[in-house]
């Protein structure tokens, strides 16, 4: 069996961070004079309980050194505690939610995925607001310690590739994402405070600042209002906002290592690059689209477009209008823009840019082994050639990503969703996006209308999504569980 004490005493570790962050909302509720600051206090005081009981239970040399099978479990329990304790100021709040509705609020939060059931965002409780704002701001730099620390050594879904920025040895792993969760969380802080002092100029309430340039860096997509960030319909708002979701998508060892004089590497790797032109082309598109076939004015045509594919491509879910009425073509690439995501090492989420190039070469060399079947053709990612494993490795990522989502698309369908609902929620759960299409859960809905069931569905598709799928299946195998 997998020894489990080393990995319970980090989760114990992660409860008492989070029943420390729920002092903050628990502050800002008896200030404004809110009874809610008794629940976050309950469930701080309860959460601080049961993970220092955990952490003095569990405590061994080994806490630090885990084997392979830990970090797998480590990583998954992680993301399943933190999303249960931190469901807990929900559920006893004055929202009067229901478990479902709490769980499926929390585990949208921690994902960075941004859907919500609640109703009536402009009058909830100032706790509530920036407890999901501090869920979504914790969950944003959680990933990006993963992708650079936990994923490579684990070689899930081609992520070896960056094993470059992480430590070989699996024992590694603890000390590794304490490592760049300090280096990174100056960074990840910095851009915080700068978005949110532009939003603040940009003419935002000090509190709306906070709270959307936290959503914003974690391309998260939680809002404190209904309308998201249309409610502020500020042309300059649209634009700092879409400057900080570029900024959340680009890999962020790169900004450390800009920090240590290094530009260059930032401008010269190709996912980047990608990435940046997919969005150019994209924004031009709908931005003629919008100008020729809906008769808006060139400069909105272009504010609209490139804030609303910005945001529905790198996952974040902050919309500023209902583009599920710019006809077929935008509604459709929209569809295909949930499943791209941003760079590797960055908030977003989706099948990420790498991967849709080690696949574009992958299938380029094939091409060509098909015209010359005795030429030798290797595929190159970043101008290296990519290993067999690691194409391999994207391959079978790509087709558990569509077998998940169909999966789950079907299953929605069973409880009784109609075909936009289950499709477009399915892709949005797994990207972890946020707002899905049509008028239940699209831009200008929310999911709170669906059964309890599709809620536990779609959490733990978000929970799929977030993790890359494989940290998460790789534990239903009963081989993982045998010595």
């Amino acid at each position: 069996m997998v020894a489990i004490g080393p990995v319970l005493h980090i989760v114990g570790l992660l409860m008492s961070i989070m029943a420390v962050a729920m002092l903050l909302p628990a502050g800002v509720d008896l200030i404004v004079g809110n009874s809610d600051w008794e629940v976050f206090t309950g469930a701080s005081a309860l959460s601080l309980f049961i993970g220092v009981s955990m952490m003095l239970s569990t405590k061994s040399p080994s806490a630090t050194n885990l084997s392979l099978r830990q970090a797998f479990l480590l990583t998954t329990l992680s993301w399943l505690t933190i999303a249960t304790v931190a469901a807990l100021p929900f559920a006893f709040s004055q929202l009067d939610m229901t478990v479902a509705d709490a769980f499926f609020e929390s585990m949208s939060g921690v994902t960075t995925t941004g859907a919500t059931v609640i109703v009536g965002l402009d009058h909830a409780p100032p706790g509530i607001l920036l407890w999901r704002a501090l869920l979504q701001w914790l969950g944003g730099i959680g990933i990006i310690v993963m992708a650079l620390a936990v994923l490579p050594m684990l070689s899930v879904g081609g992520m070896q590739l960056f094993q470059t920025e992480a430590f070989d040895a699996p024992d590694k792993v603890v000390p590794r994402a304490a490592q760049l969760a300090g280096g990174i969380s100056g960074i990840y802080l910095a851009f915080t405070a700068i978005c949110a002092t532009a939003l603040w100029i940009a003419g935002l309430p000090g509190f709306d600042a906070i709270t959307h340039a936290m959503a914003t860096i974690a391309t998260g997509g939680y809002s404190t209002r209904d309308d998201s960030i249309g409610h502020y319909d500020s042309a300059l708002v649209d634009w700092i906002v879409f400057v900080g979701m570029i900024a959340g998508s680009l890999p962020f060892v790169y900004y450390l290592r800009m920090m240590r004089g290094s530009l260059r590497p930032l401008f010269q790797d190709s996912q980047v690059k990608w990435f940046l032109a997919i969005v150019a082309i994209v924004v031009c598109t709908v931005s003629l689209w919008n100008w020729h076939v809906l008769d808006f004015a060139p400069m909105q045509s272009v504010r609209y477009a490139a804030f609303n594919m910005v945001s529905v491509m790198t996952g974040t879910g902050f919309t500023t209008t209902d583009y599920g009425n710019w006809g077929g073509f935008p509604v459709t690439l929209v569809m295909c823009l949930m499943f791209v995501g941003g760079c590797a090492g960055s908030t977003t989420c989706g099948i990420k840019i790498f991967r849709i190039q080690v696949l574009y070469a992958t299938a380029q060399v094939q091409i060509e082994r098909l015209l010359r079947p005795h030429g030798v053709f290797i595929p190159y990612y970043n101008r290296k050639p990519i290993p067999e494993t690691v194409s391999e490795s994207v391959m079978g990522f790509f087709f558990l990503y569509m077998l998940c989502f169909g999966a789950l698309s079907a299953m929605l369908a069973f409880i009784g969703l109609d075909f936009i609902t289950a499709v477009s929620g399915a892709a949005t759960a797994i990207s972890n996006v946020g707002p899905g299409l049509g008028p239940i859960i699209g831009p200008a809905g929310n999911f709170d209308s669906l059964p309890d069931s599709a809620k536990w569905l779609l959490s733990f598709g978000m929970l799929l999504g977030r993790l890359e799928l494989f940290t998460v299946l790789v534990m239903l195998s009963p081989s993982f569980w045998r010595r």
